[in-house]
């Protein structure tokens, strides 16, 4: 994206930790005036150097400048947000809420871009540069709610960058998807998508398999809903890993919630976390409170990347949703106890896809001369604190363009 150059002025970065008997015990900042051209940050001076050099300046007035965040999960096409409110109404079972799901398919199709545009908004004036949204299709709505979503991404182009998972919502199989899968593929969707194939489709052997060829097929990514619990969600894991292994899809695979991670032994759990790792596997979380939470600072530990998201934003399967990545991450946070300087800031990669603006020993990694200029400047000392507080974001930049907020 083409851009005027200019300076951001006295942008807070952080430069380094505290340290004190070998214990973090505090991060380091210094002012930095950051040169945007063409959407990429390509000089990094200290504040203490006077510019003189005719750029027009936007002045951060000492806000700490950290990277754009990246919602990887959630239900853009099925939303109440932007309308009256309602509360979910009560179910038996996962078969009821698709059955009461199916009755609002038809309001939901005819709102689909707009409600996909008003969680949009939502997501970039809290710092999102990038959405992963996954897509319900299959027979009974074709591409109905894809169109939708290719239209409310026209609108943000130059707010956000996006993927689009093509989602058969009630089954792979169930609802006999693959031929709509297929054709979402062909006009503008990203990633093969697919739910529970032991729970929902009861043939995990098929279910995967159909997966698996239509990305191969397509050439296209995978991202699976996976709530199957315990050691059938982990035996579905394993078969995932097989596949991808066999299919030469490393790098190209992700598991949603992958629930059952929370249900079995850690040792299990770390056996297994072992195995996506080495197959770049991803898993993507919605840091759930209302059952036992996937083990995520171990499957980060062993390398395997986790990214969070919201899921669905107040709809009929759930009341509840901010939008707030950044909440999300203190949630993290808050449930894995992660309350030193180090872990806080570690926790901030969990939504901005692994870019964090410090390594281990305290070196800068973010913002480095080349990167791309999507950021937030926001109300805190450090990203640690940004974290743990939820800090204000101020001022929002895609590609070297505000978004939302002013300088």
């Amino acid at each position: 994206m083409k851009t005027s150059p200019y300076w951001i002025i006295n942008a807070r970065l952080e430069c380094g930790y505290e340290w004190e008997q070998g214990v973090v015990t505090g991060t380091r900042t210094e002012l930095c005036d950051l040169l945007i051209e063409n959407g990429k940050i390509t000089r990094i001076v200290s504040s203490s150097e006077i510019l003189q050099d005719g750029v027009p300046k936007k002045d951060a007035k000492g806000l700490l400048i950290l990277p754009a965040m990246a919602e990887k999960h959630i239900h853009l096409e099925k939303t109440y947000y932007g309308g009256p409110w309602k509360a979910t109404t009560p179910v038996k079972n996962l078969f009821e809420r698709h059955a009461e799901d199916r009755t609002l398919l038809p309001m939901y199709l005819q709102q689909a871009q707009a409600g996909a545009e008003s969680i949009l908004s939502l997501l970039v004036a809290t710092g999102v540069t990038h959405v992963r949204t996954h897509c319900h299709v299959d027979p009974s709505v074709g591409l109905g709610f894809l169109e939708g979503m290719l239209r409310a991404f026209a609108t943000f182009a130059d707010k956000v960058s996006h993927e689009i998972v093509a989602f058969p919502h009630y089954g792979m199989l169930r609802t006999q998807a693959r031929e709509t899968v297929r054709e979402a593929l062909r006009h503008g969707a990203t990633h093969v998508g697919g739910v529970d194939p032991g729970g929902i489709d009861q043939d995990i052997e098929s279910s995967l398999h159909t997966i698996m060829e239509l990305a191969v097929e397509a050439d296209a990514d995978i991202d699976l809903h996976l709530h199957d619990p315990g050691h059938l969600g982990l035996f579905t894991i394993k078969r995932i890993a097989a596949l991808t292994e066999e299919a030469g899809w490393q790098g190209r695979v992700t598991i949603s919630h992958a629930l059952g991670l929370g249900d079995v032994p850690l040792e299990a759990a770390r056996e297994a976390a072992q195995q996506l790792a080495a197959l770049g596997i991803s898993i993507a979380s919605t840091v759930p409170i209302n059952r036992p939470t996937i083990p995520i600072p171990l499957l980060h530990k062993e390398g395997v990347a986790v990214m969070l998201g919201n899921d669905s934003l107040t709809d009929n399967w759930t009341p509840f949703g901010s939008g707030d990545l950044l909440a999300k991450a203190g949630r993290l946070a808050e449930r894995f106890r992660l309350t030193d300087e180090r872990s806080l800031g570690v926790a901030l990669g969990f939504v901005t896809e692994g870019r964090i603006p410090l390594d281990d020993s305290g070196n800068r990694q973010w913002p480095l001369v080349g990167d791309e200029a999507s950021l937030m400047a926001v109300e805190a000392s450090c990203s640690a604190e940004a974290v743990a507080r939820r800090a204000k974001r101020r001022v929002v930049l895609f590609q070297g363009n505000r978004v939302a907020g002013e300088w």
